[in-house]
């Protein structure tokens, strides 16, 4: 008996050893976030106190504080409150152009662009100006969506990076302006070419040989070049094939004229076996067609 007894001893002891390393754990953890908890406290307490503190100059202060310390929405709350009031005050560019910052680090890129875009025009003599020119453009392209929607941010990108690089010729973003331009300009190649081809998938011929052919005035350089011909001279053959008699002759004529065309640049295309097939048919309509006026039976 007296081996068991000394073993349920040491096993008791072992149990409130361990009982006594939990609750010295969990007491330190309770102090910890306890600790922690009280800290947020105080911060949000500080941080009600200066949102209705009438001290514009401490709100100055705890904003660019907030903002070094990447609190951007405290930051943006602040400059927004103070913005109008140090308006005409030398610290007004400051303001105006953290406010701006602040909304862009929140990726609330449709207020930031607004308010980058407004600050160069109030503030052309500012140093921060040139940063304000080049984050306007750049909140447009974080705008800018995929190229099947509409591509108005797109253009607007294109439009205030080109400005930004006319303004700043030789500032150390500009190979970073063009990068983001030639990205843009693929995309809205893309959307011209998508927007194109939409009519030319609905079979509306006549539509689509329109909107090819201002697709490419829009990009004579597109990569899509090679597939926008060739849907041209097919468009323009079955709008022909599909066109009353009366005009069947000249809407012919002008497939075989998109089949020269095409051909000339693209000699070994990959749907140059199809192209030649709606020339002979093209061919062939107004070859029957010459041939019955020469017999006067037409």
């Amino acid at each position: 008996m007296k081996p068991f007894k000394k073993d349920l001893m040491s096993i008791i002891y072992i149990f409130f050893v361990n009982l006594r390393d939990i609750f010295t754990r969990m007491k330190k953890s309770v102090i910890f976030y306890l600790s922690i908890s009280l800290l947020i406290v105080g911060a949000c307490s500080k941080y009600e106190k200066v949102i209705k503190s009438t001290d514009y100059r401490l709100k100055y202060k705890e904003a660019l504080r907030y903002y070094a310390q990447e609190d951007f929405y405290r930051a943006q709350t602040l400059f927004d409150q103070i913005a109008p009031v140090f308006r005409g005050t030398l610290q007004a560019d400051t303001v105006y152009f953290y406010q701006a910052m602040s909304y862009f680090k929140q990726s609330d890129y449709i207020m930031a662009g607004y308010y980058f875009q407004s600050f160069s025009k109030m503030y052309g003599g500012s140093p921060f100006v040139e940063n304000a020119d080049y984050m306007t453009a750049y909140c447009y392209y974080m705008n800018s969506p995929r190229a099947e929607l509409d591509q108005e941010n797109s253009l607007m990108a294109v439009q205030s990076f080109q400005l930004y690089l006319i303004k700043y010729p030789t500032s150390t973003r500009s190979a970073e302006a063009k990068q983001y331009i030639n990205e843009l300009r693929d995309k809205l190649v893309e959307k011209s070419y998508i927007s194109a081809k939409l009519y030319f998938d609905l079979e509306d011929y006549k539509a689509s040989i329109v909107a090819l052919n201002n697709s490419l005035i829009d990009f004579p350089d597109s990569k899509f070049r090679e597939q926008i011909m060739f849907m041209l001279l097919k468009s323009s053959y079955l709008y022909a094939e599909n066109s009353i008699a009366a005009r069947k002759k000249e809407r012919f004529q002008a497939a075989i004229d998109e089949f020269y065309s095409f051909k000339a640049e693209f000699p070994e295309s990959k749907y140059i076996r199809d192209a030649e097939r709606y020339f002979e048919g093209a061919s062939e309509f107004l070859g029957d067609d010459l041939e019955i006026d020469e017999t006067g039976t037409n």
